[in-house]
Formats: structure tokens, C-alpha cells, sequence
């Protein structure tokens, strides 16, 4: 399961919530009773009622005692027949269903390894389903129907399943933990016009003769029930190879002749993760599919990950996205090495979910690394660490978790970017030979079984011969993470070099191994040390006083740190450290100096030309262009990057920065710019001519709306918020709705204000209604607030609409 980031919208601070007692219930991996062995399924849909007919074989075993009962999960389902099946005979059995699980009575007593198979024949009613969704996952009806009566004008439909976290118990009857395992069969009734996806392998299709058409899919090796899944619709499907194994694409005819300007790169990389991981992808097929509101970034089913439809692009949107800037590869990448790292060794509980999540997060790193480069690697790294170091309460959650509210709660930034963060910092020290053996020797030992941290660690000391007890008791069953001040001594008298490093978090020290590197005439010396104390003074011998001393050199730690460098040492350390890191420290330390100050300025202008674009980037957002030392020295180093940068985003940037400038002396450049293939680059321009003249920008704007995807729509969608009238409501509405979370929260107060002003009654409830339906998805997300005092200043400005004060009001009440 890809990580989903919350929607940035401003908050109100809400009261501490009162002491949870769920919080105290010890969440034990569930008792195994009997065993899945064996799920066969005959399914077909109801469109119309959107409800799924199936019948069902299951094959169990008592796991390690006598037993004459079972319990399945099966949510909010019809259940007509329960009944054990011998010589090829139902008897019926007796039950009890609460709508949520079944408690069935078998005809006889059971020995532990003595197999038997229960009939079902059920309904599924997802729709009828009450459930809640978590931050990554935000509904959890397991079985979904996407415009089935056709109903949305140009929107297909399509039905896909959801499993994680326990979801697939409201499509079929099943023990719905991760600890379980069965091998599957599954035949799938569908109109005849219609594609089909699911585990495994496609054995047969069957035409029915009456516009219906059933296809069977097996897969012959076990794996767990979450991650079972069905998609059905209108895909055209795209074959490509890997080592003699089917690797496809399911996309919606549209984007289908793109499929492999979107996919393209997934052979290579299952043969990256095999090489590295000296385990061969398991499976025998790979499919990814793309979906219409899934309800989640991505899902690694075994066999056939499924995709949000963010993943889909044409070549010329594709054109913008970079490997840290966009949602698409790095969740492509991240969902494949579930296949290893989740389904073939999949967590035994929730408690556990870092050996799923934290490795799939972890392999974005290292397929950037590979590809892209070592800056790359780093600063999607780094992303991780900020994104955990910035969490409000994350330093409060251990990794591996028997304590939590809801099994939901553990796909935070603790299990995926904290996580992701320490196997960066774990492979650092172990090297990266003896930690590839480690995962290697984890996956084979525990192949198509279920694994926990405490495998994980045991794998780990086997390959590299360390003790790593203090490793896994610090970073996976304790919370938090360290805080340094680092500040700098120097005997001049004695040519000593101090470093005092303290720890000032709450709680105990963390012992922390991390290399110094020391700059001494020149020349770098590296130092490897271990911090164990609150309070640690390390003293070098050198020379002469050091140019630079760069405590954590390799850039691995997971900390936050003050480090009290000087700005000729930052400038020198921006000028000759080697990391994409040590770089960003510097311009970041430069970027909050005042405009006068020699260092700062010199390290911006410098890391305008920074090898690595995301550098230039926040050089670039760094600028004070207000200043007149810095915006000489800058302005023409930021027209040759608006015209000849590399990086479509560095051209934007640098025309946004230029536009703030709102000088007339650009408007060719910006003019130039708006003939650019590229959606950011033309919004960059457009957004530069659009502050020389406001009123002038509408109808630029007007010019470039029939073929406006992305930032481009964002900049015209803007411009009509701010200036337009109701003949451009339309277009707004269009894009509005079209636009993911982020772009809705950009453009909300705008679009509140264009509401506002509205002179068409019926125009100002189609706005006030999306309002409404973005509040109460992302509810989760606590925006509410905010929309709620957007709604309030709607009604202000509407007063006199008396339908809209009163779909305001109702907004506002689903809101509280």
C-alpha cells in the first residue's frame, strides 16, 4: 500500500483529545485455530443493485488441536447455505451470524492436519457496508462499483476490490488475517465486453451465450487474504516480458497507447529487485492495473497491483514528472517490492507491519540510487525524514506497535517514512553486502510464510555476524528519535579539534555510529565514531584548524539536528562536501540569513547551477529578489534557466521567480515560455504575464484553456477564481472536480471568492456542493475547520441567495 499525504489546508487547533482505552488493549497476533488451506470462488455481479452473488469452497485444517468449530469473517453479507462437502455431497451445517462473522458448528470433531471443505452460498452488499476508512486506506468496503448504471457521462465502469487492512471478508467469508494463507481459484461471470484481472494465472474464458462470458483465474501458491483482488471493465491491456513471465498494463482505452510511457520501466526493475535481493520475482505473472476512486494511492494484490488513476498520463503530461516531484514511479516501484517484502513474506500481524511497509517505502530510495543517481536516492530520503520529523505526534509511536487504537492506525509515517529511514540507516552500517544477504537469507527462510522484526533482526546479525539487539530495541520497539546540538571547539595552543554533540530529546541517549569527516588544508580525513551518551565530546588531532568539520558526513542519521557552523564553514561545505545533503544544509542555513550577508548570497547564486535540479530548485525559492546585490547577481542566471534548464520544474521555477518581479522587460520571455510542450512551464509563464496585466490575463488564459492539464489548468483555473465571471464557471467547476487533494486546497479560498460573486444561483450550489463533498472525504484529515469558515464567508457574500445560505448551512452542518 502506497503512503497518502494529508491535504495542506490551513487548521484550527483543536483540544487534546481525551486518554483513548484502546490505547491500552495489548493487540496479541490472533490465535490460529484452523488454517486456510485452499479458496475457491464463483462469482458474479448485480450492476443495478450493486451487489456480488457467490458461492464459495473453502478448504481448512485445525492448525494444532482438535476442533469441532470455525469462525469466518464476513461482513454485511446474505448468507443462504453453509454446508461441509464430502464425496462431492452438501451437508448442511449449523450457524450464527452477526453480520460481521460466522460461527459455524462442523458435522465432526477435526484432527490438526486433517483437511475439510465448507460450501457457502452468499450475497455481498458493499454498498449496504458501514466501515471507516484510516489515513493511507479511506474506505474499507472491500468491493467496489464505479458508475454502474452509467449514470457520469464519459466515466467508465468498473468494479476492483480493496482488501487491506481486513476488507476482503465483505466479498468473501474468510479468516481475514494476515497470518493466514491460501492458495485461490476464482470464476468471474461478466458481461462479455468486459476485461478482468485478478491473482495468478488466466486459465480459461468461457462464452455463456447470453452476452456473458466467465473467466478463470488460479494461483497456485499461497498468500494471504487481503491481498486477493478482482477488477472488472473497459482496459485495454498492454503485454510486455520478463524473463519468460507476462508483465501487463490494464489502462482505460485513452491512456493505453501510453502504456508503456507510464510502465514501461517495470521489467527492469523486478530484474533490479531480483539481482539485489538474489531472490527472482515469485511470482508467474505481473499486472498493474488503473482504476477510477480508489481509495488509496496504490495496492500490492499478489500478481496485480492496483492504481489510482493519478498513475495515467500522455506523453506530454508525463513530461513533468520527475522521480521527486510526483507521485508515479516511486509508487510503481514501491508496490512491486511488495511482491517480495509483503506478499511472498508477509507481516504476521498489524503490530508488525514495518516488514511490509517500511521496505516497500525503502526500495523507493534505492531504485532512485540505481536510475537517477545517489542525489536522487538522498533526497527522497531526506523526504521520508522530514515527513516523520514534522509529524505532530509521530515521536510518540514505536514501529513495531502492540498498542494502537485500530489496526488502520498503523499506516503512518512511522511505519513508512520512520521506517524507510531506519533500514537507510541500518544498510549504512551493516554495508551493503551484508544487508543484502540479510534480506536475502529473511525472504528464503520465511518464503510464503509470514515474518516479524524480530526475523527481520535475526536475519540481519546471521549475515553481517553483529549483534543488533540495541539497533532493533532503539529504533523498532521504542519510540522517538534523537536531537542534537552540535557545537565546535578549537585549541589552537594544542592543535585539537572538539566536537560537543548533546542529545537533547527526553528519555534516554541514543547510541548512534556515524562517520566526522574533518577538512584540513584542503584535504578530508574521515573519523568513524559512536555517539552513546546525552552529552559527548569528540576531540581530534590535526594539523591546523579545520576548514569544515561535518559531524554525521555520510548524512545517514535520523535526528534533528542545530549544528552551530559558521557561514564561512557552511559556504566551504556547500563548495566541497559531496552530498546532495550537505549542499541542501547549506543553502537551507542560507536561505533564512539576512540578504546582506556575503556567505548566504554567494551559496544561493552558486547552487543556482547545483548539479542536481531539486537544488536549484530551492536555490531558486531562496532568492530575495528584493534585495539588489542578490537579484543582479541572480536575474540573469535565472533567464538562462527559464530557456535552457534541463528540467522542466527549474524552468518553471525560475519564470515564477522572474514574474514576481513584475517586470515588462520579461514579458517576452514569458510570451516564449507559453510555446513550451511542458503544462508547468506555460503555467509559469502564464502566471509571469498574468501579474504584468490582470485583466489582460483572462483572455491569454481563454487561448490556452482547450488543451490545459495540470499546473497549466491550476494557473487558468486561478486566474478565472480571482477575475472571472459566470461564462467561466464551467471550466472552473470541470477542474475543480478534476483536480486531486492538493489542488482543490491550493485553489479553495479562491474558488470560495468566485463562488461568492457568482451571479447564477444554481452555479453557487454546484460550488457550495463540492465544497461539502471535498470536506467530508478528507473529514479524516482535520479540514473541516477551515471549510467551515470558508462556508461561513460564502454566506456572507451570498446573503441575499437564500438557496445558497441554505446549501451552506447544510454543508457546514455535514462538516461539524
Amino acid at each position: 500500500m502506497a503512503a497518502i499525504n494529508a491535504p495542506a489546508l490551513a487548521q484550527t487547533t483543536a483540544p487534546a483529545p481525551p486518554e483513548n482505552p484502546n490505547l491500552k488493549i495489548y493487540r496479541a497476533t490472533p490465535e490460529k485455530i484452523n488454517d486456510l488451506v485452499h479458496t475457491k470462488l464463483d462469482v458474479r455481479f448485480d450492476y443495478k443493485k450493486r451487489f456480488m452473488y457467490g458461492k464459495e469452497w473453502v478448504t481448512l485444517k485445525p492448525h494444532a488441536y482438535k476442533t469441532d468449530s470455525l469462525r469466518l469473517d464476513a461482513k454485511g453479507m446474505d448468507i443462504k447455505t453453509i454446508a461441509v462437502v464430502k464425496a462431492g455431497k452438501n451437508t448442511p451445517l449449523k450457524f450464527t451470524y452477526d453480520s460481521l462473522s460466522l460461527n459455524i458448528k462442523l458435522d465432526k470433531v477435526y484432527n490438526p492436519g486433517e483437511n475439510y471443505i465448507v460450501y457457502i452460498d452468499y450475497t455481498s452488499k458493499p454498498d449496504q457496508l458501514k466501515v471507516q476508512g484510516s489515513m493511507a486506506i479511506s474506505d474499507a468496503k472491500g468491493l467496489y462499483f464505479i458508475n454502474p448504471d452509467s449514470t457520469v457521462k464519459g466515466k467508465p465502469v468498473q468494479i476492483w476490490t480493496q482488501g487491506e487492512t481486513e476488507s476482503s471478508s465483505a466479498w468473501f467469508p474468510t479468516i481475514d488475517k494476515p497470518s493466514q494463507k491460501t492458495t485461490e481459484e476464482i470464476y468471474m461471470t461478466v458481461p462479455s465486453k468486459y476485461v478482468t484481472l485478478s491473482n495468478g494465472k488466466l486459465v480459461s474464458q468461457k462464452s455463456n451465450g447470453n452476452g456473458t462470458r466467465t473467466d478463470y483465474w488460479k494461483m497456485d501458491l499461497p498468500h494471504s487474504p487481503y491481498l486477493f483482488m478482482m477488477a472488472v471493465g473497459d482496459f485495454k491491456i498492454t503485454k510486455d516480458v520478463w524473463k519468460g513471465k507476462e508483465v501487463s498494463y490494464y489502462l482505460e482505452p485513452k491512456y493505453a497507447p501510453y502504456a508503456k510511457n507510464i510502465f514501461g520501466y517495470t521489467p527492469e526493475v523486478i530484474e533490479f529487485y531480483s539481482k539485489t535481493l538474489g531472490v527472482d520475482y515469485p511470482w508467474n505473472k505481473y499486472a498493474q492495473i488503473v482504476v477510477r476512486d480508489y481509495v488509496s494511492g496504490a495496492m500490492e494484490n499478489t500478481s496485480a497491483t492496483l492504481h489510482g488513476d493519478y498513475v495515467q498520463g500522455t506523453p506530454r503530461q508525463l513530461l513533468d514528472r520527475y522521480y521527486n516531484t510526483a507521485q508515479g514511479e516511486s509508487t510503481v516501484v514501491h508496490e512491486l517490492f511488495h511482491q517480495w517484502f509483503g506478499d511472498y513474506v508477509t507481516a504476521e500481524s498489524w503490530s508488525n507491519l514495518t516488514v511490509n511497509e517500511s521496505f516497500a517505502d525503502f526500495s523507493e530510495t534505492l531504485w532512485a540510487e540505481h536510475k537517477y543517481g545517489k542525489d536522487e536516492g538522498d533526497a527522497h530520503i531526506n523526504g521520508d525524514r522530514r515527513s516523520y520529523l514534522n509529524a505532530p505526534d509521530a515521536a510518540t509511536k514505536n514501529l513495531v506497535r502492540f498498542y494502537y487504537n485500530d489496526k488502520e492506525d498503523m499506516f503512518d509515517v512511522v511505519t513508512y517514512q520512520k521506517g524507510g529511514s531506519i533500514l537507510y540507516m541500518l544498510r549504512n552500517y551493516l554495508g551493503n553486502e551484508a544487508f543484502y544477504k540479510g534480506l536475502n537469507i529473511y525472504l528464503k527462510t520465511n518464503a510464503l510464510k509470514n515474518g516479524e522484526a524480530q526475523q527481520l533482526r535475526l536475519a540481519l546479525e546471521e549475515a553481517s555476524g553483529k549483534d543488533l539487539n540495541w539497533f532493533f530495541n532503539q529504533w523498532y520497539y521504542n519510540a522517538g528519535h534523537p536531537i542534537l546540538n552540535i557545537t565546535y571547539g578549537w585549541d589552537a595552543a594544542n592543535k585539537t579539534q572538539s566536537v560537543y554533540v548533546q542529545q537533547t530529546q527526553a528519555g534516554n541517549a541514543f547510541t548512534l555510529p556515524i562517520a566526522v569527516d574533518l577538512y584540513v588544508g584542503g584535504k578530508k580525513t574521515r573519523q568513524q565514531v559512536w555517539l552513546r551518551t546525552k552529552s559527548d565530546t569528540l576531540t581530534f588531532k590535526v594539523a591546523a584548524k579545520p576548514e569544515l568539520v561535518n559531524v554525521d558526513a555520510e548524512k545517514m542519521l535520523l535526528a534533528k539536528k542545530t549544528d552551530t557552523k559558521t557561514g564561512d564553514e557552511f559556504a566551504y561545505q556547500y563548495a566541497n562536501a559531496p552530498l546532495y545533503l550537505d549542499r541542501l544544509e547549506a543553502v537551507t542555513w542560507a536561505r533564512n540569513q539576512a540578504s546582506s550577508d556575503a556567505n548566504g548570497r554567494k551559496i544561493i547564486v552558486a547552487a543556482l547551477k547545483d548539479k542536481y535540479y531539486g537544488i536549484r530548485i530551492e536555490a531558486i525559492k531562496a532568492l530575495k529578489l528584493s534585495n539588489d546585490d542578490v537579484r543582479n547577481a541572480a536575474q540573469p542566471i535565472l533567464v538562462s534557466m527559464a530557456q535552457t534548464d534541463p528540467n522542466n520544474l527549474v524552468k518553471a521555477a525560475a519564470l515564477n521567480a522572474l514574474g514576481g518581479l513584475k517586470a515588462s522587460g520579461n514579458t517576452t520571455l514569458f510570451k516564449q515560455a507559453l510555446g513550451s510542450q511542458s503544462y508547468a512551464v506555460q503555467s509559469a509563464a502564464l502566471n509571469g504575464l498574468a501579474a504584468l496585466d490582470p485583466a489582460a490575463s483572462l483572455t491569454m488564459a481563454k487561448g490556452l484553456e482547450k488543451d490545459s492539464e495540470g499546473d497549466l489548468s491550476q494557473s487558468i483555473l486561478n486566474i478565472y477564481a480571482a477575475n472571472g465571471t459566470d461564462a467561466e464557471w464551467p471550466y472552473v467547476n470541470q477542474k475543480f472536480e478534476e483536480a486531486d487533494a492538493q489542488g482543490k486546497f491550493s485553489v479553495m479560498r479562491n474558488y470560495a471568492a468566485y463562488i461568492g460573486r457568482l451571479q447564477s444561483s444554481a452555479y453557487a450550489l454546484q460550488g457550495i456542493e463540492q465544497i461539502k463533498a471535498t470536506g467530508v472525504r478528507y473529514k479524516q484529515y482535520g479540514v473541516a475547520p477551515a471549510l467551515v469558515t470558508i462556508l461561513e464567508g460564502i454566506k456572507t457574500q451570498r446573503a441575499k441567495d437564500e438557496a445558497s445560505v441554505k446549501a451552506a448551512d447544510a454543508a457546514i452542518a455535514a462538516l461539524k
